[in-house]
């Protein structure tokens, strides 16, 4: 599935070949199927395992690229600034412990790796303080850890939309301001995990990166009556992982600069970075979620350059590669609601405090 979605994501940045004609067949069996397994979820045919505490999902329609990652942490900063004490619960992705529960953080130290939790796990419980993160294939178990060893009173489950065998109090769901429904199709022939219909399931809507003249009715007429929010990823600093700099993007300036990302959707990083660099002298694009190689680290560091810049989420993933790491400088993008998370805090606190 994995490979799958990557090539899914090359044909819709212009940088594979068409898909098959096979794939739209597919695409119309895969769609039967998930559409049928939300009928059983909804008439309470399929069991639901309800947790003692509120727990909020965060997800999306389609196959990764509208930030669930930066959402997260955001969502957990400001319900902590409400007085919640959020623990935050992830599938992770990508990591050898898949089948146990692992705790990645207590939320004041880190207690796993990328290879054994997934990257992003990682990445979320960095970013955080005083919030545990927890990894598990069955998300209701690591909901139950959660429980048993921390004094967490909201559960943040990371990219669950999908995954309805845990009851939660509130969805949340990210659109891509720039294709909110994909190109309208079921996976392998687009990218949407099940039919746009299924946001009507949410309570609110994000909008991620809209650009100026977004047309919110397109989501109001599949999802009428439905709070929608806009958010805005951010530049927000440069850290050196030689010594721990920080450093304002504007560094970049007059540098000639190779840059690389195992992303949903490494072009967008590529249009992030292009306005602060001097000179972008090479652009190398990986698979989401890519495990680098020596390879991998050979071609980045032929290219020459005076700054090799890539994602907090790459970084994670290089420090098994020390001499490469330390000659990173990690882009950090943030995320922030436009043009204030004052309304969305307000009645997303008040429904969770019912």
């Amino acid at each position: 599935m994995a490979r799958s979605a990557d090539y899914v994501r090359k044909k819709l940045e212009g940088t594979s070949r068409a898909l098959p004609l096979v794939s739209f067949p597919l695409s119309l069996g895969y769609e039967a199927i998930v559409s049928l397994r939300n009928t059983f979820y909804d008439r309470g045919l399929l069991r639901t395992r309800q947790l003692p505490l509120p727990v909020i999902s965060v997800g999306n329609l389609t196959l990764g690229g509208t930030g669930k990652t930066p959402a997260v942490i955001m969502l957990a900063r400001l319900l902590q600034e409400c007085g919640f004490r959020p623990a935050v619960v992830s599938r992770g992705y990508g990591g050898r412990n898949r089948d146990a529960v692992t705790v990645v953080s207590d939320g004041r130290s880190i207690s796993a790796t990328p290879e054994e939790a997934g990257d992003e796990p990682v990445l979320i419980a960095e970013s955080l303080e005083n919030i545990p993160v927890v990894t598990a294939r069955r998300r209701v178990d690591a909901g139950r850890a959660v429980l048993q060893n921390f004094e967490a009173d909201l559960l943040i489950l990371d990219d669950a939309f999908q995954h309805r065998s845990l009851f939660r109090d509130v969805d949340i769901v990210l659109v891509d301001g720039d294709r909110p429904f994909g190109n309208g199709c079921i996976i392998p022939g687009g990218t949407l995990r099940e039919p746009p219909g299924g946001i009507r399931r949410s309570h609110f809507i994000i909008v991620t990166d809209s650009p100026p003249d977004f047309d919110a009715g397109i989501i109001e007429r599949v999802a009428p009556g439905i709070p929608i929010f806009m958010a805005q990823r951010r530049s927000e600093d440069l850290l050196d992982c030689s010594d721990g700099t920080v450093r304002s993007p504007e560094f970049l300036q007059n540098k000639r600069v190779t840059a690389f990302a195992g992303i949903a959707f490494p072009r967008r990083f590529r249009e992030t970075l292009l306005p602060w660099c001097g000179s972008l002298e090479a652009f190398f694009s990986f698979p989401d979620h890519h495990i680098y190689d020596e390879r991998d680290i050979r071609k980045i560091r032929a290219a020459d350059a005076d700054i090799i810049v890539t994602t907090e989420k790459d970084g994670v993933r290089l420090r098994r590669f020390p001499e490469i790491y330390r000659s990173l400088q990690l882009f950090r993008i943030g995320m922030r609601i436009v043009p204030s998370p004052k309304e969305l805090m307000a009645t997303l606190c008040g429904k969770l405090r019912q």
